[in-house]
């Protein structure tokens, strides 16, 4: 029943043919498989009475329950969470074996990088899937994302249904979470990306080294047959490939490398590339996104597409979503809107503003820090923001089960005494705020929640869009 897993010891019928897998108690169906799996807020093993009370089959699990059920199946395994993706990925009977899988990972970029190669390979008329931080599509159909890399099964899942819908590409975001959690096991990778790496997760991972192991972890596991293209500009790059079995290539900017760009020109609505000696010009806009092409160019040209081909699509493709997102106001006020929310994005986001903006024009910029996550970053947020801005507003992001005004403690505790900001727990009334301090032709940048169009607040998820906020701000003002 279980593949490339050791079996530790079975009790009940190892013949047992079961009809779905689930790891959630609550979404077992009768004659399933239920998946023990020991998590960061609850115990799998906690649940399993319930999951055989809805009619599971089988139980897998690192521990037996007491007392076991007459007629279920329980298989002990080292690691539940490997054994779910060895199944899951037999369950579905391997279907990225049909598809050219290509993850990425890294702190920053990811969700870009894997939606332009989406929207570059449909454009060329083959079909594709994806699953990002802000969305998963089979094909053009779309379903919403839960998590920037789902659980195994749904992953199989997802991916037996864009072989099955005829796609011959999958592009795929891969946290650090997911691949310490083994979700990524058991999937066939044509290519692997490697961004970037910035502190970021360390609520999670604990030391930056295991941040980075976590990555690599990615790399280690690439096959033979597969690229590993790399950013050879990030201190990391290399030690990200040096254990792979895979082809490495690298990517930069700033060195030799086998694909290599150059930002010829910068504009308010695009800018001016040089492609492996090819000039492009692109909608996009910053070195951060330069970074991102890059990866794209490199990642197709090492899929076997066309070249020439690559670069004319490259130059009609459009921003991502919630990323360096443009909110305008009928006064020539512009927002931009990012999802930037480590220290390295937004300086990066803050970095283009200022290469685009005029000695004349504010910069005022509206962001948080997330609850229950990294609390090292906070206090570099607040600082980096304030390095750029004519006015920093420091406000409320996905509080989660923190206080705001803690949050917002954490944020300003490093500032120097008389420096200018403001702190409005409120995310509403702070873009408000915002706009109506701007003067026409001002620049504002809302940072940290991009795409997202709820906020998080204890468990609960309360709609909230930044762009939303932005445009009622914007008619408000207008009218007054």
């Amino acid at each position: 029943m279980l593949v490339h897993t050791p079996v530790k010891a079975l009790l009940g019928d190892g013949g047992t043919v079961v009809g779905g897998l689930a790891f959630d108690s609550r979404a077992v169906r009768p004659g399933d498989c239920f998946f023990a799996v020991v998590g960061t807020q609850a115990d799998g093993h906690d649940y399993i009475a319930a999951a055989v009370e809805r009619g599971a089959a089988a139980v897998v699990c690192q521990r037996l329950p007491e007392p076991q059920a007459a007629g279920v199946a329980y298989v002990v395994v080292e690691d539940s969470a490997g054994a779910m993706a060895d199944m899951a990925a037999a369950f579905y009977g391997y279907p990225s074996r049909e598809l050219k899988l290509v993850g990425i990972t890294g702190t920053n970029g990811k969700t870009t990088t894997v939606t332009l190669l989406y929207d570059l390979v449909r454009a060329m008329g083959y079909r594709a899937g994806l699953i990002s931080t802000v969305v998963y599509r089979i094909d053009g159909r779309e379903i919403a994302s839960t998590h920037t890399t789902p659980d195994p099964i749904r992953l199989n899942a997802m991916m037996r249904e864009m072989a099955d819908a005829g796609c011959d590409y999958c592009f795929m975001e891969c946290s650090s979470h997911a691949i310490v959690q083994e979700r990524t096991r058991g999937l066939d990778f044509a290519g692997g990306i490697f961004s970037n790496i910035t502190h970021d997760h360390l609520d999670y991972h604990k030391t930056f080294a295991e941040y980075i192991r976590a990555k690599k972890r990615f790399f280690d596991t690439l096959p033979a047959g597969a690229f590993a293209l790399t950013n050879a500009d990030d201190r990391n790059g290399a030690v990200m490939v040096q254990n792979t079995a895979a082809r490495v290539s690298t990517y930069s900017l700033r060195a030799m490398a086998d694909f290599r760009g150059k930002i010829l020109e910068m504009h308010p609505d695009g800018m001016l590339l040089r492609l492996d000696g090819q000039e492009l010009w692109v909608s996009l806009l910053g070195r951060f996104n330069a970074y991102n092409l890059l990866a794209v160019y490199g990642a197709a040209c090492l899929l076997g597409l066309d070249r020439r081909e690559v670069l004319r699509v490259m130059s009609t493709l459009q921003p991502v979503d919630g990323r360096f997102e443009v909110v305008r106001a009928a006064n020539g006020t512009t927002a931009i809107v990012d999802y930037a929310h480590t220290p390295d994005a937004l300086e990066n986001v803050l970095q283009t503003i200022g290469e685009l903006r005029t000695p004349t024009q504010q910069l005022i910029v509206v962001c948080g820090c997330g609850g229950d996550r990294d609390r090292t970053k906070r206090p570099e947020m607040a600082a980096i923001a304030v390095k750029h801005a004519s006015t920093a507003i420091f406000t409320s992001d996905n509080p989660r089960h923190e206080a705001p005004e803690a949050i917002l403690d954490d944020m300003t505790a490093g500032l120097d005494a008389g420096t200018r900001y403001l702190r409005i727990t409120d995310r509403a009334e702070a873009i408000r705020t915002a706009v109506m301090m701007s003067h026409p032709g001002d620049l504002l940048l809302v940072a940290g929640k991009g795409h997202e169009t709820y906020q998080i607040v204890g468990d609960e998820k309360h709609h909230f869009d930044d762009r939303e906020e932005l445009r009622k701000a914007f008619e408000t003002l207008s009218r007054n």
